[in-house]
């Protein structure tokens, strides 16, 4: 009975894991390892890049020029170490992915190597390690409509948002207080915005007027008012007010 507890609570870490790492569009390799004096030393920075590259991650080494979206919200990405748990005469590795905050949000059963040559030692080992990425089977999967109905219900809190009956009334009549702070991903007919989690908190589509967005699956839009910009749909017959500083 405990084995079969045991290999279910295995197979429900593993999917969890799986949907965790999913979230994350890209992995962010550091050039020089802790265990190393010097940068990609015996190879493990490279061979840690090509080993993700490899199970379908896509991935940049900390000095490599990033795509616009990751260089404007870098928790866009995981960051992939190896920690060394080595002993005198074995090589123990561990890969762990951790997010923007420092968080991991998942760290490889451990690589063992008893090669005596450095550079063969790591390689094995690390290659070893790797052997629990691969099972997650990688595939992003970005946030989209069940993230979104999680935003508006944190947004129906009063204290960030605001209910108007009036239509005379405009976002002049309006504080800007607890201002979010969003980044725009392009897509094909306008951007999504994305917070620091990160998660989809709206998809928006392009118009012909400036600064003007229209919010998909949404009766509302997106549009600029000073260096604000404000966030305009209809719910149940009421109209709701939120207020973003967005980074396109």
């Amino acid at each position: 009975m405990k084995k079969i507890f045991f290999i279910l609570l295995m197979i429900t870490t593993s999917i969890f894991s799986q949907k965790q790492v999913n979230k994350y569009k890209y992995v962010i390799v550091p050039n020089k390892f802790d265990f190393v004096k010097e940068k990609d030393k015996y190879q493990t920075s490279s061979l840690t890049k090509f080993l993700f590259n490899k199970y379908g991650f896509v991935v940049f080494l900390a000095d490599e020029n990033l795509p616009e979206d990751l260089v404007n919200n870098k928790c866009l990405a995981l960051f992939g170490t190896v920690k060394n748990n080595s002993s005198l005469f074995t090589t123990k590795t561990i890969v762990e992915l951790r997010d923007c905050s420092g968080k991991i949000i998942y760290s490889s059963k451990e690589g063992i190597s008893k090669e005596k040559d450095y550079k063969k030692a790591y390689h094995e080992a690390i290659r070893n390690s790797f052997e629990s990425i691969k099972k997650i089977k990688y595939k992003y999967e970005p946030v989209a409509s069940i993230s979104i109905q999680k935003e508006v219900k944190k947004i129906n809190k009063p204290s960030k948002l605001k209910v108007i009956s009036d239509r005379k009334r405009t976002t002049k009549n309006i504080k800007y207080a607890n201002v979010i702070s969003l980044y725009a991903q392009p897509t094909v007919n306008g951007f999504q915005l994305i917070n620091t989690k990160p998660e989809v908190v709206y998809q928006i589509l392009k118009t012909s007027v400036e600064d003007v967005f229209i919010l998909k699956n949404k009766k509302g839009i997106l549009y600029k008012d000073n260096n604000i910009w404000v966030v305009e749909f209809y719910s149940k017959g009421l109209k709701f007010i939120e207020n973003y500083q967005i980074k396109f």
